[in-house]
This record gives C-alpha cells, structure tokens and sequence, in this order.
C-alpha cells in the first residue's frame, strides 16, 4: 500500500483585513451563489404571480448566514424565522419591510421586543392570546393565527379557530389578524386536499389576508389561488422540496450552497485492503483512492455510507468506507489525472459548469437537503459568490458566522 500526499501548492482563504493570514489550514469552503438565490426568488414569484412572497431565513437561512443571503433576498416582500436574535440581526441591515415569527413569542416578554422591532408574530395557542391581552402597548401587533390542519404540530384545531379568531380581534392589542396553516403533506398529489378544505372551511367569512402555501405547495400550486402571501423556504436554497418525486430541475431551480475541498493524499490499494474507521470497505481489486479533507466535524454526514457521489475535478464518483471527523476516502478509479490538490465538490457547483445536487447527496446519506445545509459546521469559512449584477465588493470572503 503505497501513500502519495505530493502536491501543487493549495490558495487557502484570507482572513478578511489580514492578508497572508489563513482561516484555517485546510482547503475546504462553502460558497454561497447569489444569482442562485435571487433565481430561486424569481421562480418562487412565478409560480404565485398573485401572492406576495415570505424568504424563510430561519436556522440562520438554512445554515447559509443570513447576513450572506440578506443581500440576494431583499427583493422579497418580507423575512420568516423563528428567532428574535435572527430578527435583530435582519433589522440590523436596515430592513424595514414585514418579518414574521414563525412560531410567534416563547414567553410574555418576547412581545415587549416584537412591539420594539415591528415584528409580526404566529399565534397558535391559547397562552399566547393570554400573554397578549396582558401586553402594554402603544403599537398595535400584527398577528397571523395559525390553524391545525393536520400536520399537529402547532396551531388551534379547525373547531377552535374562530373562537380563538374573536378573542384576537376583540383585543386593542391587535391591529390585524392574518390567517394561516401549514400543509403537512404537500409534497405529494392530491396530499393537501383535505387539509386546504378543513382550512377553507373554518375561515369562511373572517377577515384576514391568508397564507396557505409552503416551498413545495407554492410550486405545485397547491394553496396559492386566493393566498395573500406564500412562504419560500428550501426552493430558495436550491433544494427540490418534493425530493425524490421531482429535482431541482424539474423545478428549474438553481443550486445556492457549494460545499467543496481537496484532496490531500491518495492511497493505492490492493485486494482484501480496507479503509477506515470498522473497516467497512474492503477492496475488492487494485484500485486508487484519495483522501479529502472533509470530515463530520466539517458537517458531513457520518453515516453517509460507500457510494455517496461526489465530484472529483468535475467528475462523478463515489466516497468508500467510513467518514471520520476530518477527512473522507474517495473512488479514484477511471480518473488517472486526479491527485493531491484535485478538487472536490462534496455538494452543488463543480468545475467546468459540472453540478451536483444537494438532494443526491442526501439521498444517498438517508436524510434530506435540509440537513445537510444546516449543519455546515461554523469551523468551514464561507464565503460569497456575487451575482454579475452586483458589485464587485459583495464577492469577498466572509469568516464571521452565526449559529
């Protein structure tokens, strides 16, 4: 077995203010693709030319730093997240249009911040109207009051929901009741009906703008007639939200995150050799692999086994044994000009205009593309990719992250 870790000197990325200073001593970065994200928009926005338009930027914009996105996104009629932190931080920027709390307040002083910041809030439970009615104001809310239409997660039941309507609207706390829920199976035909109907049904006749749809209710036009407002969360980011029914293709949808490496050594290995932790993979003929400088610790998933695809140079092949913490073992037969220093697209844009959807990946590792945006871990720098349109200064390397 014979180990080869020669190779051409590898650009590592600058430390913002310092040049010559390294972010870390490894190759590895994510990138975040501007005229991507502000595709996504666009495609969001046609496929509900009625609505107004919710990005989602909460988990910190789907692990892409909200800060990274904010720019590529403010042509969106508002913002949707969880936390009051990623709120400051969106008011910080000098957005001043609508932010909505997904999940509304977590306790009584929460709304003091939201009267603060302007913020609109999801009510949907009995608490929340409690805490509200005891709230000392001189700015009315903006609430949306959320329906449990089947998902059971939050939300008043269908017979509960106008009662709960009353009391809001009774209250001189509130300004305006917006009516909303959320479909829990709209990634599949026909998987919204019954609940698009309970909802339909226990709305009639109240006042209120209304939001229905989710990223994959918004593409199959499932919710959107009649909707006020629909709420783009993963087809923002370039992940197909009905996965594996449909790709990003089918969605024409654009990748937004690169996760991507190099290789630094490669190994030759012969029959009956194994690699890894457990020596899960045993070769089963002379064959070469490299070693990326990826690991778990970077947000890979460990449990991405033997056949996960990756790009090496622009060309598909596949990862063998186990991941470690930092480094994973990559397929180098049929590609005779792959070494140390080759490069690695662990997800998204490769080399010579190659691609490789976050979804495949996922797949293959038995989880979803949300997860693995979301646990790019905060050690791998990422950094921006301007849109041809923006200006040069918006292509610089962002080290500072959030979360």
């Amino acid at each position: 077995m014979q180990a080869n870790c020669d190779r051409p000197e590898v650009p590592r990325l600058p430390v913002a203010g310092h040049p010559g200073v390294n972010t870390v001593p490894r190759p590895i970065e994510a990138l975040v693709h501007h005229a991507a994200l502000t595709h996504n928009l666009a495609r969001a926005r046609a496929a509900a030319p009625d609505a107004r338009v919710w990005a989602v930027v909460k988990a910190n914009a789907y692990g892409h730093g909200i800060e990274h996105v904010f720019p590529a996104l403010r042509g969106a009629d508002g913002f949707a997240l969880l936390d009051l932190a990623e709120a400051q931080r969106l008011r910080a920027m000098d957005w001043r249009g609508p932010i909505l709390l997904l999940e509304g307040a977590f306790e009584p002083r929460d709304l003091e911040l939201c009267s603060r910041l302007g913020l609109w809030h999801v009510v949907h439970c009995e608490a929340q109207i409690d805490w509200l009615a005891r709230h000392k104001t001189q700015q009315a809310h903006r609430v949306f009051l959320k329906m449990n239409s089947g998902m059971n997660r939050l939300g008043f039941t269908p017979a509960a929901f106008r009662t709960a309507w009353a009391r809001l609207d009774a209250l001189p706390q509130i300004d305006e009741i917006s009516l909303m829920t959320h479909f829990a199976d709209a990634d599949v035909d026909g998987g919204a009906s019954a609940a698009q109907a309970a909802f339909d049904e226990a709305t009639r006749d109240l006042v209120g703008e209304r939001s229905l749809a989710n990223s994959a209710a918004t593409l199959r036009g499932v919710g959107v007639a009649g909707s006020d407002w629909v709420r783009a969360g993963i087809a923002l980011y370039g992940s197909a939200p009905d996965f594996p029914a449909h790709d990003i293709a089918h969605w024409q949808l654009q990748p937004t995150m690169t996760l991507r490496t190099r290789l630094i050594a490669t190994q030759e290995l012969q029959p009956g050799a194994t690699v890894g932790y457990g020596s899960s993979f045993r070769a089963e003929r002379p064959m070469r692999i490299g070693i990326a400088a990826c690991g778990y610790a970077d947000g890979y998933p460990r449990h991405a086994g033997t056949g996960t695809p990756v790009l090496v140079d622009g060309q598909r092949t596949r990862t063998v044994g186990r991941v470690s913490m930092d480094m994973l073992a990559v397929d180098l037969d049929g590609l005779p000009l792959a070494g140390a220093g080759s490069e690695i697209t662990l997800w998204g844009e490769g080399p010579h205009g190659s691609q490789l959807p976050i979804d495949a990946v996922a797949r293959a590792a038995g989880t979803i593309g949300y997860e693995l945006m979301c646990a790019v871990a905060p050690r791998v720098p990422m950094r921006v990719v301007a849109a041809p349109d923006e200006t040069a200064a918006t292509d610089v390397d962002r080290p500072a992250r959030h979360g």
